[in-house]
């Protein structure tokens, strides 16, 4: 589903290192979990200070209508942007980041999407030299966790739901745009979501098919390229979705100007409907089959950074950033990630694709991410800065990070080693067996 007018490839210029702060705020029942508050950086513009040090020149900046909705006034937001401008740093306006915005709105409300253009319009109107938006982040992937899998609010657990809110979030995108560039004609849209493979097995193929192509949808929406003969089309009407609704995308195209690919060692699913052999905590909300890590269960790996560029390259020829790298755990791990990330990148320029950037995404870290941020748990997961005790303090990967974004290969003793994603003793037990029984069948 290429993209008629598909832009040039941009394997010309230099590799970029672009930045993020994570701030994600989700609604789980009536608590909202705001990450900015959590980690300090609401009330820190200093920080950009040290991200600007790194050399990193663009940054994906939270600008969240949940956060404007408590505070009206825009003080907060001056004083950020007003501190990216010192400094250099371009910012991509963030409206929704996994949440479902203000109390008076949900992901199933019918008006979300003309309620978050107006908001779209607020901001842009204030700020009219801003010319990149992603105005919701992984739109599917957040209608999953909020329509499918019932984590999120509204907490539904429906395929209609899950496609409503997926709709929603998609008008609400090609709205917002379109409000923004009534103001700066120029505004490019910077759309990200999650594009891991999904896999599984043989009796479980028309699942994880299915899934590999729900991947693209919020793309393929606002590509223009969703008609009766789309492969989700009839899904779609089969759930209770309208053909009015669903035709409204190919009537009011939107196409990105860039992908925005997010990726993570989780991010590669893998499809067993053998559940009797996995712990029960592996069993999908989608049906009696385990949706497990494909790390951890399948011998042959992750498909690795390369290979997702490739994919989005191939499917739009828009160019594609990796928008999301972050990796918890160990920081010298996190120093093999981020270098396999650019490495991937840059494999895959040398493929052909247009790849623009990387995006160093939890620079101060993370909070609850190990429960899908649905309850205050106390875990927290560095990033290329820690703020575990308050001001941000950088870690070993600050240094790799700054050398990437002066454009030389990551260097650090680190990398004379494998992650643990590339041995074999990543499998969990059951999983051998999984696949030991697999080979005998």
């Amino acid at each position: 589903m290429s993209n008629k007018q598909a832009n040039s490839p941009a394997q010309a210029q230099p590799l970029e290192i672009w930045g993020g702060v994570e701030y994600t705020c989700n609604r789980v029942e009536d608590t909202y979990f705001d990450q900015m508050q959590i980690s300090g950086h609401a009330h820190r513009p200093e920080d950009y200070e040290l991200f600007a040090n790194l050399g990193i020149r663009t940054l994906r900046f939270g600008a969240l209508w949940e956060r404007h909705e408590l505070d009206p006034s825009w003080q907060c937001t001056d004083q950020h942007l007003a501190c990216l401008r010192e400094r250099n740093i371009r910012p991509i306006a963030g409206l929704i980041h996994h949440g479902s915005g203000p109390r008076h709105t949900s992901l199933l409300d019918r008006e979300f999407p003309s309620k978050l253009a107006k908001y779209a319009a607020s901001f842009a109107q204030r700020y009219p030299w801003i010319d990149a938006y992603t105005p919701v982040n992984e739109p599917n992937t957040t209608a999953r966790f909020s329509g499918r899998y019932g984590i999120w609010y509204p907490h539904h657990m429906s395929v209609e739901s899950y496609l409503r809110a997926l709709l929603h979030q998609t008008k609400a995108i090609v709205l917002s745009m379109h409000a923004v560039r009534c103001v700066n004609p120029d505004a490019k849209l910077i759309q990200t979501d999650d594009l891991g493979r999904i896999t599984g097995t043989e009796e479980m193929r028309s699942t994880w098919e299915l899934s590999n192509e729900r991947r693209w949808l919020p793309f393929d929406l606002l590509c223009g390229c969703v008609d009766r003969q789309h492969p989700l089309f009839n899904y779609m009407r089969k759930a209770g979705i309208r053909e009015r609704e669903i035709l409204w995308f190919s009537d009011n195209p939107c196409p990105p100007d860039m992908i925005g690919a997010n990726y993570y060692l989780t991010s590669d699913r893998y499809l067993d409907h053998r559940t009797d052999i996995y712990p029960y905590d592996r069993r999908s909300a989608e049906g009696p089959f385990v949706d497990s890590e494909k790390v951890r269960v399948c011998p042959n790996g992750i498909t690795g950074f390369g290979g997702i560029i490739q994919d989005a390259w191939e499917r739009y020829h828009i160019p594609v950033a990796i928008t999301e790298v972050h990796l918890g755990g160990d920081v010298n791990d996190q120093i093999r990630w981020a270098a396999e990330a650019w490495e991937g990148a840059q494999q895959a320029r040398q493929n052909g694709a247009a790849c623009t950037a990387i995006t160093f995404w939890a620079l101060l870290g993370s909070f609850f991410w190990n429960h899908l941020v649905t309850c205050d748990n106390g875990h927290y997961e560095p990033g290329v800065f820690s703020v575990r005790h308050g001001s941000p303090v950088p870690t070993a990967l600050a240094k790799v990070v700054a050398q990437m974004a002066a454009g030389q290969p990551p260097q650090h003793p680190a990398l004379s080693e494998k992650g643990w994603w590339r041995h074999d003793s990543r499998l969990w037990s059951y999983a051998q067996q999984a696949h030991a029984e697999r080979l005998a069948a």
